[in-house]
């Protein structure tokens, strides 16, 4: 079989995975980097062996010899790089979330399908093993239907003030509610109706990054189930594990619990602290990549309704984080509001601002 020939926008922390990965992966191979640090980029290039180096993206898009490219930079400028190499008839692999406004979501869907490209997302939950094992016993019937669910993701404060020098410029609903939200579309197998969030801001504000702290969410799906969400990056640095990762899921005739952070499967202590390690998500064995993330990224060369698939998906998703965006707030106060969704997954009415001072 002939080597996907892969290009990598941003030779971030991530870029380095999505590089790693593709290097042991036996049918693609990494060709093309572009960072706009164009000695990052170089020395990136030099530590995996790649030949095409590009300071702009544009460049890349009509000069690269690749096939595909993953596209791995801060979430708010997916939009135009995205659409430029779909114009270039290149294959799409887009760190989530997808898009940061509604807007770019339905500019990228229309240069994605009018060019025939396929595209994919990096929700790797879907390749999680203790996730697709409650998938799996759902989807078997014998427990009835879903009544409620839970999803806890979080990230310590190291993720927006040390690992993300743009975090200001995004939000944890968009970094990790995006993860969050397509576990419990696919695990629930629909899509929301209604939402009503409230969220938290001050105390990364006071920290010197200017994004929301937390945000906490409760969903009616169309099937009558109902979810809450948690997503925040305040989360302690003494925390165990980066993130801390829960879920829980109540149906007619069971229940399913996951603790995708504190395990006990792997810990490890030293005289400062113990550390939970993740081997599931990016573990390597031999060198070699062997975590869900290889099998997620494997994937987009798997389905062929890709485009499809996801995007009828993230329209809900986009539209939700749309939202977010439009009803932002001062400083320490609340924000609620309640969104209803119609069939394609559009928000209809109305959501209002609260001003109740939230305690500290």
């Amino acid at each position: 079989m002939e080597k996907i020939k892969m290009g990598i926008v941003g030779a971030g922390i991530w870029g380095e995975t999505h590089a790693h990965i593709y290097s042991t992966c036996e049918h693609a191979a990494v060709v093309s980097v572009c960072d706009r640090n164009l000695e990052k980029a170089n020395e990136f290039a030099s530590k995996f062996g790649i030949k095409e180096v590009y300071q702009d993206y544009r460049e890349m898009a009509a000069k690269s010899s690749c096939d595909a490219v993953a596209i791995v930079t801060p979430d708010y400028l997916h939009a135009d790089i995205a659409i430029a190499f779909a114009e270039a008839k290149k294959h799409l692999l887009i760190e989530k979330p997808l898009a940061t406004t509604r807007e770019d979501v339905y500019r990228m869907m229309e240069s994605i399908d009018r060019n025939g490209v396929r595209a994919m997302v990096d929700l790797h939950n879907r390749w999680s093993p203790p996730f697709h094992a409650v998938k799996n016993e759902i989807a078997s019937g014998n427990y009835g239907k879903a009544v409620n669910a839970y999803i806890r993701l979080n990230d310590t404060k190291y993720v927006p003030t040390k690992m993300l020098s743009w975090a200001a410029k995004s939000s944890i609903i968009w970094f990790l509610g995006s993860h969050s939200l397509d576990t419990l579309n696919w695990l629930l197998d629909d899509v929301p109706e209604e939402v009503y969030c409230i969220s938290h801001k001050g105390l990364l504000q006071s920290m010197g990054v200017d994004t929301d702290d937390v945000f906490l969410s409760t969903i009616q799906y169309k099937n009558g189930a109902i979810a809450q969400m948690e997503n925040g990056w305040i989360t302690p640095l003494g925390n165990s594990c980066i993130n801390d990762f829960k879920f829980n899921i109540v149906l007619e005739k069971g229940k399913f619990d996951i603790d995708a952070s504190s395990h006990n499967l792997v810990k490890m202590t030293s005289e400062e602290r113990i550390i939970t390690p993740d081997p599931m998500v990016s573990n390597h064995i031999l060198g070699n990549g062997k975590g869900l993330l290889m099998r997620a990224y494997a994937a987009l060369w798997i389905s062929s309704s890709a485009v499809r698939n996801f995007m009828c998906l993230l329209r809900t998703l986009c539209a939700y984080l749309w939202h977010w965006y439009v009803f932002s707030s001062p400083p320490g106060t609340a924000v609620r509001f309640k969104c209803i969704f119609d069939k394609s997954g559009v928000p209809q009415g109305s959501g209002e601002r609260g001003h109740e001072q939230l305690r500290r």
